[in-house]
C-alpha cells in the first residue's frame, strides 16, 4: 500500500474516513469506483483520490453509495465537529 503522499485537504471532513474503511477491507480505489458506478455514481478514480485526499467537495450521492457499500451510516463517514 502506498502511503500517502499530500497531506489531507480542506474541501471535505469525509474523505480520511471513507478512505480508512475502504483500505480496512483491502479495496482497491478502482474497487471502490466500479462499485459506487453500479450504484449510479458518475465518478473515476482521479475523483475518488481527490475525495479521499480531501481536494474536492463529496456530493450527498457518493457519500449515499459509499455508505451502502461499506454498510454504514452516512453519520459514520462524517466526524462530528468534537471530533475534527
Amino acid at each position: 500500500m502506498k502511503p500517502r503522499r499530500l497531506p489531507y485537504g480542506t474541501k471535505n471532513i469525509s474523505g480520511a474516513n471513507i478512505e480508512r474503511l475502504r483500505k480496512a477491507q483491502n479495496m482497491k480505489q478502482g474497487e471502490l469506483v466500479s462499485q459506487m458506478q453500479l450504484l449510479g455514481v458518475d465518478i473515476n478514480p482521479s475523483s475518488l483520490s481527490k475525495l479521499e485526499g480531501q481536494q474536492r467537495v463529496a456530493t450527498d450521492m457518493e457519500l449515499r453509495a459509499i455508505a451502502r457499500i461499506f454498510h454504514v451510516t452516512i453519520d459514520a463517514l462524517v466526524p462530528s465537529f468534537e471530533e475534527i
